[in-house]
């Protein structure tokens, strides 16, 4: 059987109308917009790396410009990675209620270290740290580490 024809002249109406409007946008959707799109795999806008701030001239403003979104796009992954981290946590430490120490030692753990790695790189900046101090920062701790050891092993004394 083919199409149904609709009973009265009024939603035939509604009938021509609708095929007038759609029939030409459907065409146009498959056969011209559909494929000219490219497929993604992902969601969200995917950024390419750009150079760090240690591979850029001392001059050029355009490569620290683009260095310092950089960082401020991985700071916010970061944080975000470690507001996931914590919320596993609470939510180990709620379930677990008295075992949590044990049975949540693993998470907690890997929360730790993400959270020590997260102020190594970003603590301690303030709300305007941008990524020529978060740089200076760690060549600071870097500096420090090759004079006195380990950040929070002590100080080397001059019989080390």
């Amino acid at each position: 059987m083919g199409e149904s024809r609709p009973n009265n002249a009024f939603a035939d109406f509604l009938q021509t109308v609708h095929n007038v409007v759609d029939i030409p946008t459907t065409w146009f959707r498959d056969n011209v917009v559909a494929r000219n799109r490219s497929d993604y795999n992902w969601y969200h806008r995917q950024f390419r790396r750009v150079p760090t701030i240690d591979e850029c001239y001392t001059d050029d403003i355009v490569c620290f410009a683009e260095a310092n979104e950089q960082y401020k796009r991985d700071k916010l992954v970061d944080s975000d990675i470690l507001a996931i981290l914590r919320q596993r946590q609470e939510d180990c430490i709620i379930f677990e209620k008295n075992d949590h120490r044990i049975k949540c030692r693993d998470i907690m753990q890997e929360y730790d270290k993400a959270a020590e790695n997260w102020f190594i790189k970003h603590g301690d900046l303030g709300v305007y740290g941008d990524v020529r101090t978060a740089y200076m920062k760690q060549k600071h701790r870097l500096v420090w580490e090759r004079r006195h050891g380990k950040v929070g092993s002590g100080m080397k004394t001059d019989m080390d």
